[in-house]
């Protein structure tokens, strides 16, 4: 497989040289970890005390990783985008809300979003987190099989409504539905709503979209079951397939809770575990459709390489790849380039609200051996390549 990711040229052909050198000057605090402690914590007391730092974080941070404070705003970054044939996911990302008025707001935003997204064809996704529907403690319960209180069973049939409704009204739309995969201990009970989801909704294609984590070392036999299931029950199965976004926070719940934890053993059975999964996914296409989260570019190239094996054509609606706004712009436009289906998470919100999903990618840049050093590395490239 050649070497299609080194060419800077075409990865960083939108930004202009202001755009590139915030981008090293980013990745350069993001690759310092004392930095990044100290600049959150200083980030949170400005927030907290409403000191006026929108203006900076928005010229900075902000508009390196998201696209704008509302759906219309995120128009000129959509539009620039979809000229070079990326596609855009438009991310809601405001977190941890947790009373019914907060929860339809978040169904609100996505019924928004769907009408949104059928006028534009640069978006051909729509997305939303399960616990955006309903609270993280509900799925617990029901993911552990305990009893609901009547106050309860009335909440969690709120939440069923809520997907429900969302799901039909993409099939209705004919917009394909992500939907995010959090942590372990709720996941079980948005499985099981996701798959009926599908069941209901997946009929004639994948529409609706459920996670796999694969640095969780049981999401493979889940694909399997689930599709052998679909096999028997004739419906569609649609899967992002990501490496992770909570490996702390589940090893240090196992530890104090004394069970097994769900992460695979290390980032070598992780990286495994994902490629089995898209290798899976693409041998059985057709049934299976297949969204790769990745900025992985091995991983990248084993997708290009299956595709060509199982005669898999470049631009199959069924397969797409998909990376963050801001990051591995190395691997999304040179695939884009090649004629593959490359679709950007574009996160939006307004800045305060935000945060937190701006703080966490700071933090696992800083966590992902190799990644901001990567993008150092070919933003040099690129600096360099201009000036000559």
């Amino acid at each position: 497989m050649n070497k299609l990711f080194n060419n800077t040229k075409v990865a960083f052909s939108l930004k202009k040289d202001s755009e590139l050198e915030r981008a090293y000057f980013l990745f350069k605090m993001i690759a310092n970890e004392p930095l990044v402690r100290i600049g959150t914590a200083m980030t949170n007391f400005a927030i907290k005390a409403h000191l006026p730092v929108e203006g900076l974080i928005r010229a900075t941070v902000f508009d390196h990783f998201c696209g704008g404070v509302s759906e219309d705003d995120c128009i000129p970054v959509i539009d620039k985008m979809y000229a070079k044939k990326v596609c855009s996911v438009l991310d809601y990302s405001v977190e941890g809300k947790v009373d019914e008025a907060q929860f339809d707001a978040a169904f609100d935003m996505t019924v928004k979003l769907l009408d949104f997204v059928k006028e534009k064809e640069a978006i051909p996704f729509a997305v939303f987190k399960p616990t955006g529907f309903g609270r993280i403690e509900l799925y617990e319960k029901i993911g552990n099989e305990i009893e609901l209180t009547p106050e309860e069973t009335e909440e969690w049939n709120r939440v069923v409504v809520r997907y429900d409704k969302v799901c039909a009204l993409a099939k209705e739309k004919d917009v394909k539905l992500l939907i995010d995969a959090e942590e372990s201990w709720m996941q079980d009970a948005a499985d099981d709503l996701i798959a009926e989801m599908m069941r209901k909704y997946n009929t004639e294609k994948a529409i609706v979209f459920n996670t796999l984590q694969m640095y969780r070392w049981d999401r493979l036999d889940y694909l399997k079951e689930l599709h052998a299931e679909a096999k028997v029950k004739g419906f569609y199965v649609g899967m992002k397939l990501v490496r992770g976004a909570y490996m702390e926070k589940e090893n240090d719940r196992a530890m104090v809770n004394n069970y097994t934890s769900p992460i695979c053993e290390s980032k070598e059975a992780t990286d495994r575990n994902f490629n089995n999964g898209i290798t899976y996914m693409l041998e059985n296409y057709g049934v299976l459709s297949l969204f790769a989260g990745t900025h992985n570019e091995d991983s990248s190239y084993l997708v290009m390489q299956l595709m060509q094996e199982n005669n898999i054509p470049t631009n199959s609606d069924s397969v797409w790849f998909g990376q963050l706004y801001g990051m591995s712009d190395h691997i999304s436009y040179n695939l884009s380039e090649a004629g593959y289906n490359v679709a950007k998470y574009l996160p939006f919100g307004p800045v305060r609200d935000v945060m937190p999903y701006l703080i966490r990618r700071a933090e696992e840049n800083t966590s992902v051996a190799g990644q901001t050093t990567r993008e150092l590395n070919l933003i040099k490239e690129e600096r360099k390549r201009r000036k000559v």
